[in-house]
């Protein structure tokens, strides 16, 4: 178990934009600290009202938004414009090439996870989705969010798993989110030949003996924890083959 705190992540302040880098991304850059298996990044944004992300192109990479606050308004150049809110996730596969905008058309700070996975092969053809998923699903649960080309087994966790529409990604890789509510736990056995980036997104939790607030990391490797708060936690998993 490899605990990151949040307050030795990467940071950027542009004014109207505010983020926690987990991995090298823009002007942070860590040669110790490129990715995690085939996960490239994880940026965990804060977007003033009314701003955001002009029009820019990507290719080659699974790109996944996960809303916790605010509301983020996503275009492309597939011809696709949604508004998400909280817990709501979208999913972009850049293919081979893509543009698109995400921006905060709302009155209050938007704050989003964006992540990016490594695709298993380059030139995929370009793909957007999103899902609005009730809440109430993850209360106690894992709520699977998206899942790839997968040798996992839902078994690995202790609680059950309810499905939902899953977004399909171009990796073997699963995402996950619940919001853990005390005296309830969740026990997580990665198995071998498997590993795991855990974001606590919101609360603080213990796992193991280790203490974790919020937006702090955890990467784990073949190994179990058990996961407890004092009150809830948002947290979302990343569960992904070893390479």
């Amino acid at each position: 178990m490899k605990h990151i705190k949040h307050e030795n992540m990467g940071k950027s302040d542009l004014g109207w934009l505010k983020s926690l880098f987990h991995f090298s991304f823009a002007d942070y850059y860590n040669p110790q600290n490129m990715q995690f298996g085939m996960l490239r990044v994880v940026n965990d944004d804060l977007v003033a009202p009314n701003k955001g992300f002009e029009l820019h192109p990507h290719r080659d990479m699974e790109i996944i938004s996960y809303v916790v606050e605010g509301e983020l308004t996503h275009a492309d150049s597939m011809g696709n414009q949604r508004t998400l809110k909280r817990g709501e996730v979208q999913y972009m596969s850049a293919g081979k090439g893509v543009l698109h905008s995400e921006h905060n058309r709302g009155n209050e700070t938007l704050r989003f996870l964006q992540i990016w996975i490594l695709p298993d092969q380059k030139g995929h053809q370009p793909q957007y989705g999103d899902r609005q998923l009730e809440w109430s699903q993850r209360v106690n649960h894992w709520l699977k969010l998206a899942e790839g080309k997968s040798s996992s087994e839902e078994s690995q966790f202790e609680n059950a798993i309810i499905n939902s529409d899953v977004i399909s990604l171009n990796q073997d890789a699963n995402l996950y989110v619940t919001e853990l509510h005390a005296p309830n736990h969740h026990t997580l056995n990665i198995q071998k030949g498997r590993m795991a980036y855990l974001i606590l997104i919101e609360g603080e939790v213990q796992l193991n003996d280790v203490d974790l607030r919020t937006r702090d990391a955890v990467e784990l490797t073949e190994e179990t924890v058990v996961i407890k708060t004092n009150s809830k936690a948002h947290i979302l998993l990343i569960e992904l083959a070893k390479n």
